[in-house]
């Protein structure tokens, strides 16, 4: 397995993981009223730990392919099996509900649950996904124009890369693998020239593949409208090529899209 998680963990039903949920947003709304809302995370999920047996929290999960490594925690984990993110922010967004199931993927669990305490009253959310590593894993490659423009080549290493950790993580995640592969963030993120009729505009940080060649990964339903404006975008820069890559559920699509074609 490419991922290691430092804890011994159990799949559980719907109902079981919304027992241990009811326990924990119980202990929650106590800390709450206990301490108010102005304390860090690290705080109410010291409270929560030392209050509820068999939890632990900060556990290290770390992924790791070939020469690339990446750490994540998940924030509490309780008997287990049930994992909560705790926030301390003004609001929860698609993005915190977007980390936890990347973070439930990962870890082969179906249920988790966002919990703010930030807010007057304990905001909470259930994220839940049935997918597995095997369905994750079971996708196809299509290739669409593409060329291989960069060394290393990326296609086949990053279709293995993803037979092993699967698709529907967070894309911030491929992006970095495929970074790491290329050279590494000084190498790769480079400032590129923007212009409107010869004229300069400023710079602007692109991921590259190779000099002038960018590089893009997405996870698009409908790809249509990246196009248009990929294209546009290199009317207006030096590029000559963006090497994007777009998952979905079922397919990984490999596409060159070069100025002027």
């Amino acid at each position: 397995m490419p991922i290691h998680l430092d804890a011994v963990t159990s799949r559980l039903e719907q109902a079981a993981f919304g027992k241990i949920a009811h326990d924990v947003m119980r202990c929650a709304f106590d800390i709450h009223n206990e301490f108010g809302r102005f304390f860090d995370e690290k705080i109410y999920k010291r409270e929560l730990a030392r209050r509820i047996p068999q939890t632990v929290i900060e556990v290290p999960m770390q992924l790791t392919f070939e020469t690339f490594s990446k750490l994540y925690y998940l924030d509490v984990l309780v008997a287990g099996s049930a994992v909560f993110e705790f926030k301390t922010v003004e609001a929860l967004v698609e993005r915190h509900r977007s980390q936890l199931l990347h973070y439930l993927m990962m870890a082969e669990l179906p249920h988790g649950k966002l919990i703010n305490m930030r807010t007057e009253q304990v905001q909470h959310e259930f994220v839940n996904t049935q997918l597995t590593r095997i369905d994750r894993t079971a996708f196809t490659v299509t290739l669409q124009a593409w060329q291989e423009l960069s060394k290393p080549p990326i296609r086949a290493w990053f279709e293995a890369f993803l037979r092993e950790v699967g698709t529907g993580l967070d894309n911030a995640l491929y992006e970095e693998a495929l970074t790491h592969l290329l050279g590494g963030e000084e190498r790769v993120v480079q400032e590129i020239e923007v212009t409107s009729e010869n004229v300069s505009l400023g710079a602007q940080k692109f991921r590259l593949a190779a000099p002038q060649v960018a590089l893009k990964v997405t996870a698009l339903s409908n790809p249509t409208p990246f196009e248009i404006h990929a294209r546009r975008l290199l009317k207006h820069t030096g590029l000559e090529a963006i090497q994007w890559i777009n998952l979905t559920r079922n397919e990984v699509s490999f596409r060159t899209i070069q100025a002027g074609v």
